[in-house]
């Protein structure tokens, strides 16, 4: 049974930043790809941000020179540093994997970001 577990969100203050940790039970290298989406109450769900086993990255206009997602192969985990943090950046996130392409993904249990004053 493959797990993703989120780490990081919490409460922080516009301007802020945080760092959310998805830690895979299998090898994150054996990923395809793994991403970042959040769903903000009211909202559908929506990719933040993606980086594929080579390292390709792509980001959602929202996230783009703000968010920067990193993998780190030796800890199976994979980053979202998330800077200049705004309200509407409040949302659950949830990490994504996938073996491939057109395999079905695999999705952790969401950890809550708070953007506030």
């Amino acid at each position: 049974q493959v797990q993703l577990v989120e780490s990081g969100g919490g409460l922080v203050q516009p301007g802020g930043s945080l760092r959310l940790s998805c830690a895979a039970s299998e090898r994150i290298f054996s990923f395809y790809s793994v991403g970042w989406y959040r769903r903000a109450p009211g909202k559908q769900r929506e990719m933040v941000a993606s980086i594929t086993r080579g390292g390709r990255t792509n980001y959602a206009d929202a996230a783009w020179g703000r968010f920067t997602i990193t993998r780190d192969n030796a800890e199976n985990t994979v980053y979202l540093q998330m800077n200049s943090l705004k309200p509407e950046d409040t949302a659950v996130y949830y990490c994504n994997g996938q073996f491939s392409p057109v395999t079905q993904p695999y999705w952790g249990q969401g950890t809550q970001v708070t953007v506030s004053s």
